[in-house]
């Protein structure tokens, strides 16, 4: 197998030359001298409030399979691609999850050059053992050949920026706030050694990230534990 050709897109990430070969209907990037091309924002939340909104979640039933996006928004349950469950946002936590992101807001627009407009619903997701999701781009579905990857086809083009809280951490010791297995990996990106960037949260972290092909990712299969994550997508104007 011929190593993968790497292009730097920041200070210590590099991606894929081979997305540079397809035609990306909302190529996107920001700028080249951050240290890397995704923001992660400590302590969005606190761990007390975080081990309050899984203390609820663990007591709610009510809970829908997380579907998979498909175009024209006919979106279906597959559980061979994607295997978690839904759950709303209590409305006291929407209240400040609102409030935080309002005073991160200007430090998010200026890391990434855009002028954020609408955001969807909030989704929290909840992934216990041996839950998971194929990688895949949040704004595009994948266009194989035979299994070949040759393109993306945008279906979602009001998703120009995905965010990810995490309210439970990156743990091989056992807890009920914390996880084994079920990283954040993204598939296209890689360090300086050719290693696949993989994010291992702790409570609290949110990661923020372009929505388009080159930030294609996905959640390894929980080994252990739970894990619970607070997303959100949302529309921007490219300045």
């Amino acid at each position: 197998m011929n190593p993968k050709q790497l292009e730097q897109i920041s200070n210590y990430v590099y991606c894929d030359s081979f997305l540079n070969s397809l035609e990306i209907e909302t190529k996107l990037l920001p700028n080249p001298y951050h240290d890397y091309p995704f923001l992660v924002i400590k302590d969005f939340f606190s761990k007390e409030i975080c081990d309050e909104i899984v203390n609820s979640k663990i007591k709610d039933n009510d809970a829908i399979d997380a579907k998979v996006k498909s175009e024209n928004y006919e979106n279906h349950i597959d559980k061979k691609i994607r295997k978690t469950k839904i759950y709303k946002l209590d409305k006291k936590y929407r209240t400040l999850y609102d409030k935080m992101f309002k005073l991160h807001q200007s430090k998010i627009e200026q890391y990434f050059n855009i002028a954020l407009t609408t955001s969807t619903k909030i989704q929290v997701l909840e992934y216990k053992k041996d839950s998971f999701y194929v990688a895949h781009s949040d704004d595009s579905n994948m266009i194989m050949d035979n299994d070949k990857l040759i393109g993306f086809k945008c279906v979602v083009p009001n998703r120009k920026l995905t965010s990810v809280l995490f309210s439970t951490s990156y743990d091989e010791s056992s807890s009920f706030n914390t996880f084994s297995g079920g990283e954040l990996v993204f598939n296209y990106l890689y360090d300086k050694n050719g290693n696949q960037i993989k994010f291992k949260p702790e409570a609290g972290d949110m990661v923020l990230f372009l929505s388009n092909p080159y930030f294609t990712h996905e959640v390894l299969k929980v080994k252990e534990g739970y894990r619970l994550s607070i997303v959100q997508w949302h529309d921007a104007l490219v300045v």
